[in-house]
């Protein structure tokens, strides 16, 4: 990363209005900002994440969060139901609770709508006053922290925003929280970045078309980072239609892995992409979790979507897309750092992986659309 990201708050210069930014690589510097804004709040703070756990990493936060809203804040924490189960306990929510914190948890076990329970808020928002927002891939769990974890915390990457989209982020929370999960803050751009949702009540996949437009459109390079690459077939055409003229396509995901299948079905098209100039190449040193999107010098996108059907078709995101210069300039930076700790996978190593690994690979394509 360019920089210490402790070196400077995460602040718009006095009198400013455009939107600044902040980019974070490791979970302790950014737990320690984002507690640092919790305690600067002074009339609301809206948090959102897929994994809130009360352990080492949690429980500082949600100190803070009591404190402020025993403080007469309005602290709402919006949490998903599975992606929380056993690590926000019931009593930890009692103990919230009784602080005054409002507690919603999305998409609980239901009878009635068995099926729901399949589409998941996987969001991760924290919004300071309507002034300050933080978005990305990190949980608030110990996963995340090389303090807590050790060296093999997972590999992520967040950005704090000041500015106007920051205000867009607060309106984007309050509107879930009220129950509408497809409230868009419009096609209007008060910047050169948007955080868009990916389903709106004008569009089922905005965050697929937008991804679609910018793939068709490239003329230099795609360099994407995903934990769990399964792009449907129309994804894909376009990957290999970039690659084939000339377009310089790399694909950067994670050789550890919390999600075996999920692994399978990603390794089940490599064979695809690599016979027509993609270049794939696998993370080792840790879990690779963030979630980049570079194309070309002028697009950049960060955010909690995966390059998968889950994030794409069926569950709740969030996404800062960006032609902003010096935040794309940052991305890249740490993209071409992360190649450097990556195993590139080539045709012909690929062609010989054995006949098991390939029935387990057919097997993890099967099941794609529920991994």
């Amino acid at each position: 990363m360019n920089g210490n990201p402790g070196d400077a708050a995460c602040e718009p210069e006095s009198g400013a209005v455009k939107d600044v930014f902040r980019l974070f690589g490791e979970g302790d510097q950014l737990y320690a900002e984002m507690a640092r804004s919790i305690r600067t709040a002074s009339q609301r703070i809206f948090l959102a994440s897929y994994i809130l756990a009360a352990d080492e990493v949690g429980a500082e936060l949600l100190d803070e969060l009591m404190k402020q809203s025993r403080h007469g804040l309005d602290v709402r924490i919006h949490v998903d139901a599975l992606g929380s189960s056993g690590v926000l306990t019931r009593q930890h929510r009692r103990q919230l609770r009784a602080a005054g914190v409002r507690l919603q948890r999305f998409h609980r076990w239901s009878w009635r709508q068995p099926m729901r329970y399949n589409r998941r808020d996987h969001r991760k928002l924290l919004v300071i006053d309507g002034e300050t927002a933080y978005i990305g891939g990190f949980n608030i769990h110990r996963k995340g922290s090389r303090r807590f974890y050790g060296p093999q915390r997972w590999r992520d990457m967040h950005v704090c925003i000041n500015g106007p989209l920051a205000t867009e982020a607060d309106a984007l929370f309050n509107a879930f929280w009220c129950g509408d999960t497809q409230w868009n803050p419009g096609s209007h751009t008060v910047s050169d970045s948007r955080i868009i949702p990916n389903t709106t009540r004008t569009c089922r996949v905005q965050l697929r078309c937008a991804i679609k437009e910018q793939l068709a459109g490239a003329s230099d390079k795609i360099w994407l980072a995903t934990p769990y690459f399964v792009p449907d077939r129309g994804l894909r055409k376009l990957l290999v239609l970039a690659a084939r003229r000339g377009v310089d396509v790399r694909i950067l995901t994670t050789e550890k892995t919390d999600s075996t299948p999920a692994q399978w079905a990603a390794r089940a098209i490599y064979g695809e992409l690599l016979e027509h100039g993609v270049r794939i190449f696998e993370y080792t040193p840790r879990l690779l979790h963030s979630k980049v999107l570079l194309v070309d010098d002028a697009w950049g996108s960060i955010g909690t979507a995966n390059f998968d059907y889950r994030s794409l078709f069926i569950n709740y995101e969030l996404t800062l897309i960006s032609t902003n210069e010096a935040l794309n300039d940052q991305l890249r930076n740490e993209f071409i750092t992360d190649l450097q700790d990556a195993s590139e996978i080539t045709g012909i190593t690929w062609k010989h992986r054995g006949f098991i690994k390939g029935v387990y690979d057919t097997l993890g394509l099967l099941l794609r659309k529920w991994l």
